[in-house]
């Protein structure tokens, strides 16, 4: 029976170390060309090294209102705020939640950063309009024509795809049918308006589709005003839907945008407002037991209750599209229902709603604007001059860590120096295309406190090195040669490393999820080097050393090499003994 041979690594351990670098070294010219491809070659800045402010919001809990504060609502107030703030020119805001109560506003300096700050957590007013005058919007639209487009109503903005056998909402009484079909929307603006001369919710009347603008013009310079913007508005641009109706008074006529599907948009010529948010008690999203489908359910309050009456009972005489209210939220139409009788007290929107877009609108019309009422918890401004002196200095701080590991690792490892070098040259590669990738991707933006978590990681990964290294040395004081004493280190400096990551990963995400603002940063940092240090140590650090265990240069153990018997105090081989012990078996058998 031959006998087993010995001194073999692991399958592919030893014998293919150039698949993992190979496999390593597309990984970096993958992520290397993605980052000039995307053109952003630089990672993203946060706004303490850019320039800003940075605002933490902190949700407080609303009398009557127990378990406000929950996902739905935070979520729906970041949407809100987040259009607030980007609809004013402010390129590039940030909002994100931060735990279970706390939402952080980034606003970089720039145009109009200022008056975003201002309106950053204030609970702006919910209109209720009526609708003069509706019609699609987009760059180039036909003269109107007098005559009244086939349309269904405008759905709450917001991702919901909104079902294509029934676009319209209808507001009906608690104890009304809902409409079977779709409203009938579209009249020329020309008519809305000559019925409308001073643009009131009194003014009334069936549009004639024979009136036109030059057989009779606008009776005021206030009407020509708003229908001259009427015909200019053009919603498909975002800056013009954000802009349209903002900053209007409640008792102004306006115009405004909706959407009826995502990618389509509507004007409207809307009346002063009679109702407004806070005139609403509470608003929820349910299921109509009797089409199960989703409407949405309101409760006025008593001076609410008798607005709304007054305002329906008007409009439910109407014809398409003045029987319509706008519900406007930040100068956007997020629905516009109609109205078929008087209501009152009670009243529900029913339409082609789904969940998600129900609870949307719900949230809207029973919170106001926002869902919640915040408090500024913090504000920090930073000018980007004092937060490029910081990160100069935490640069500086950080190479001069990095020098003394450099010169820490030639002056204790000599030869292994370099395969220690040419491993964190790579995790740096890897760190830096990655940041510049996540910064389009996500939105992470590279702040102080990341520039800290990406010095410490240094230290980890040298650290990682070093265990390793260690391992080996070990195995050569034992009396192994270099190339087994390679294989069998590697279990045991895996076992250390993988459960020192382990710690420093698991450290990384708790302070990630416990922490608020740019704490995170750090935090994110730290576990994203360390899973890199992972990838470096097992597809490039392990690899190249088997290669250069292959080399005379190291495999002879010179002085220079770190690796030499004599200095690290090495027994006697291991393989004599092993001869000797074989060769005295057979006489005493």
């Amino acid at each position: 029976m031959a006998a087993p041979k010995k001194g073999r690594g692991p399958s592919g351990g030893q014998g293919r170390p150039g698949r993992a670098l190979a496999l390593i070294l597309i990984a970096m010219v993958a992520l290397t060309g993605g980052m000039f491809l995307s053109g952003h070659t630089t990672p993203r800045l946060g706004i303490d090294l850019a320039g800003g402010t940075s605002i933490t919001l902190k949700a407080k809990s609303q009398p009557g209102k127990p378990g406000a504060i929950n996902p739905t609502n935070m979520d729906t107030a970041v949407g809100i705020i987040e259009r607030r703030v980007n609809g004013l020119g402010v390129s590039e805001a940030e909002v994100q939640t931060q735990g279970s109560d706390n939402i952080i506003v980034n606003i970089p300096k720039g145009t109009n950063s200022e008056q975003a700050r201002e309106q950053v957590g204030t609970t702006a007013q919910l209109y209720f309009r009526p609708v003069l005058a509706v019609q699609a919007s987009g760059p180039e639209q036909p003269a109107p024509s007098g005559s009244p487009t086939p349309s269904g109503g405008a759905t709450p903005s917001g991702d919901a795809s909104p079902k294509a056998e029934d676009k319209g909402e209808e507001a009906t009484g608690s104890e009304a049918t809902p409409s079977a079909s779709a409203t009938t929307q579209g009249r020329a603006v020309t008519e809305g308006l000559k019925k409308a001369p001073t643009p009131t919710p009194t003014d009334s009347g069936e549009p004639k589709p024979s009136d036109t603008p030059e057989a009779s013009p606008p009776a005021d310079p206030a009407t020509a005003k708003l229908q001259e913007a009427f015909a200019k508005l053009d919603c498909t641009d975002p800056k013009q839907r954000t802009e349209a109706a903002q900053g209007a008074k409640p008792a102004d006529s306006v115009v405004a945008c909706g959407s009826n599907v995502p990618g389509s948009y509507e004007k409207y010529v809307l009346g002063p407002s009679e109702v407004s948010g806070g005139d609403v008690d509470e608003a929820q999203a349910t299921i109509d037991q009797r089409t199960g489908q989703w409407i949405v359910s309101m409760e006025f309050t008593s001076a609410g209750a008798k607005k709304f009456q007054t305002i329906t009972s008007r409009l439910s005489q109407q014809q398409p599209p003045m029987n319509q209210f706008g519900i406007v939220l930040d100068g956007e139409v997020v629905s516009a229902p109609s109205v078929s009788q008087a209501l009152s007290k009670n009243a529900q929107i029913s339409g082609s709603f789904d969940q998600q877009s129900a609870e949307e609108l719900g949230n809207i019309l029973s919170y106001g604007a926002l869902p919640l009422t915040f408090e500024e918890s913090s504000v920090t401004t930073v000018t980007a001059a004092l937060g490029g002196e910081q990160l100069k200095a935490g640069l500086i701080a950080g190479a001069i860590g990095l020098a003394l590991v450099v010169i820490y690792l030639v002056a204790y490892y000599r030869g292994l120096a370099f395969i220690a070098l040419l491993s964190l040259l790579v995790s740096g590669i890897l760190t830096y295309t990655i940041m510049a990738l996540l910064g389009p991707a996500i939105g992470f933006a590279l702040n102080l406190p990341a520039v800290c978590g990406a010095i410490v990681a240094i230290g980890i990964t040298a650290d990682s090195f070093i265990v390793y290294f260690e391992r080996v040395r070990d195995e050569i004081r034992e009396g192994r040669t270099l190339r087994p004493a390679i294989e069998r280190a590697w279990p045991r400096a895996r076992r250390t490393i993988l459960v020192s990551d382990f710690v420093s990963f698991l450290a990384a995400a708790v302070l990630f999820l416990v922490t608020v603002g740019k704490v995170q940063g750090f935090a994110f940092t730290l576990g994203l080097t360390t899973l890199l240090d992972v990838v470096v140590v097992f597809l490039f650090t392990k690899p190249l050393m088997t290669l250069m265990g292959r080399t005379k240069f190291f495999s002879q153990g010179g002085p220079w090499s770190g690796l030499d018997p004599k200095r690290l105090g090495a027994q006697p081989p291991l393989r004599r003994s092993r001869r000797v012990s074989a060769s005295t078996e057979p006489k005493e058998a």
